[in-house]
């Protein structure tokens, strides 16, 4: 009941895009590690698929969008296919390096960014002709943002800050020109849009995804940054950093969701076709087992899923912030729990299969060897149960007892 003719429609013309335009960059590119096709990102600018990755909003003003969705129709649940169609692709790392430090890097710029940082920064961004990552974590700091410790000082003249510190596991900040930076200031937290410029290094990280996805180790050196590139106010920072936690986490789910239902499909494939002692595998009910466990928890998972993009669609920013952080939080928590589950059956499923690189086990070696990415980036399974059952005390009736 969600999904419009409209929708269905897009889901097509998406799904064609990836399948005749980023395919192949992203098979070659996983492999090889390197930074995806910079013509390709400028095409994804120049056809919508940068913006639209963004949900709808105020940035999508004059964006000509796939299928010819206008700006004002664009909602959440186009938004919703675009991140799944993508994610299809079953190229974790890539993906990442294609738009991931776009998709949780630039909200902070179009929402809290003065009219002149937005006027110098989102045309050239959500065109494809730079990048931009969020740079908050530090080896220092993860989940406890409050911890950071990277410093700004402003200079005598009070027209600069001077930033020193580093920041670690940035996704994106291989390539990334623009960086929406958490800084300590003399009065709390602040974020800051720092270019990249003289004293900004940045070093890269591998991890167990593609090296695609430009994973860096940032380090600021008497960085000077003009006071004007402050991100909302000065010392309340933590808000802005908070503010589109939501949004990304929701974008999280929908992948996760997404690849988890890739692999799925994979593992009927296989035990279809499989023979193993005289019969087919899908014949052996140890393996039905495995698979219905598999599919009730992502479909349960799938449809929780629509439900809060359903919600997102008919809540205000400040009703979702109230209503949804929560469930938000439960949700992705939940998400990677199923791709946990799932990650194992898969390769058991597989077997030597699913722990080689190549051949018809490719997609399963990947997965288990990605998902938990997921489970730690925008808030550990362990910090966002917590925050879940916080969030649902907050409106507990007080003196409820048996």
């Amino acid at each position: 009941p969600y999904y419009t003719q409209k929708h269905l429609d897009y889901r097509a013309v998406v799904r064609k895009f990836v399948a005749e335009n980023v395919r192949s960059d992203a098979l070659e590119c996983e492999e090889s590690g390197a930074q995806p096709s910079k013509e390709l990102v400028k095409k994804l600018g120049a056809e919508g698929y940068l913006a639209a990755r963004l949900g709808p909003g105020k940035h999508l003003k004059g964006v000509q969008l796939p299928g010819g969705v206008l700006p004002e129709e664009y909602d959440y649940f186009y938004e919703q296919i675009t991140h799944e169609e993508f994610a299809r692709l079953g190229c974790r790392g890539y993906l990442d390096g294609v738009g991931g430090g776009l998709v949780i890097g630039l909200p902070p710029v179009f929402n809290f960014g003065s009219p002149k940082i937005k006027e110098k920064v989102l045309p050239p961004v959500l065109r494809g002709e730079k990048y931009i990552c969020l740079a908050i974590s530090e080896a220092f700091a993860g989940s406890d943002v409050a911890s950071i410790k990277t410093t700004a000082k402003k200079t005598p003249d009070g027209k600069f800050f001077i930033v020193n510190g580093t920041k670690k596991w940035i996704t994106g900040g291989m390539f990334a020109d623009y960086f929406s930076t958490a800084v300590r200031t003399d009065g709390g937290i602040t974020m800051l849009l720092i270019e990249r410029s003289p004293g900004l290094r940045t070093k890269p990280i591998k991890t167990s995804y593609s090296s695609a996805a430009g994973t860096a180790y940032v380090i600021f050196e008497n960085v000077k940054v003009p006071i004007e590139n402050i991100l909302g106010k000065e010392n309340q920072g933590f808000s802005v950093i908070m503010s589109n936690f939501n949004h990304e986490r929701w974008a999280m789910c929908v992948g996760i969701n997404t690849g988890t239902r890739l692999i799925i499909e994979e593992c009927f494939k296989w035990a279809k076709q499989r023979k193993v002692f005289g019969k087919g595998l899908i014949e052996q009910p140890v393996v039905r087992q495995k698979l219905a466990s598999m599919v009730a928890l992502n479909e349960a998972v799938t449809q929780w899923i629509d439900h809060v993009t359903y919600q997102m669609n008919y809540m205000t920013y400040a009703e979702q912030a109230q209503h949804l952080a929560g469930p938000l939080a439960l949700l992705k928590f939940q998400c990677t729990r199923t791709a946990t589950h799932v990650a194992d059956e898969a390769v058991q499923i597989f077997g030597g299969r699913g722990i080689t690189k190549t051949g018809m086990g490719r997609n399963i070696e990947m997965f288990q060897r990605t998902f938990k990415f997921d489970s730690i980036l925008g808030g550990s399974e362990e910090i966002l149960a917590d925050l879940g059952i916080k969030q649902a005390m907050k409106s507990f009736p007080k003196g409820a007892k048996l």
